[in-house]
């Protein structure tokens, strides 16, 4: 995707934003969605911009989310450690740290599974590192 060159001086807010209106697309409106069903999930999360993608975290990462022109990624950095028995990762399975969704024209979020993904994320990232002997 010919994305335009990233604004300066925006807050990381604003920068979503800009990104989700220069999509101007069903991309825009699947992002924008996501980024709503993070924030319900988690009224603590931090929005911020890196890589030139959106990311949001909670005491850690908890996932990015990216576009292109057939779809909108949403990687979970630490998704092969998060329990899916809705099993809604559908991308980057293979690894043994993240875990994706793919999203395509027309699908539709599974908005319970998805937020209760985050809402795992977040934990995950809040839970005590073991000690090892």
């Amino acid at each position: 995707m010919n994305k335009s060159p990233v604004p300066k001086g925006l807050t990381p807010t604003q920068l979503v934003d800009h990104r989700i209106k220069e999509l101007a697309d069903w991309r825009g409106k699947m992002l924008s969605e996501i980024r709503a069903l993070i924030k319900t999930a988690d009224p603590q999360v931090v929005e911020d911009w890196k890589w030139n993608i959106p990311v949001w975290s909670h005491d850690g990462l908890i996932c990015t989310g990216e576009t292109y022109k057939e779809h909108v990624k949403v990687t979970f950095a630490k998704g092969a450690k998060i329990p899916d028995p809705k099993s809604v990762f559908n991308a980057s399975l293979e690894g043994n740290a993240r875990r994706a969704l793919d999203l395509y024209e027309g699908d539709k979020i599974p908005t319970v599974a998805f937020k209760a993904l985050i809402k795992e994320a977040v934990k995950l990232n809040q839970a005590k590192p073991v000690k090892k002997k």
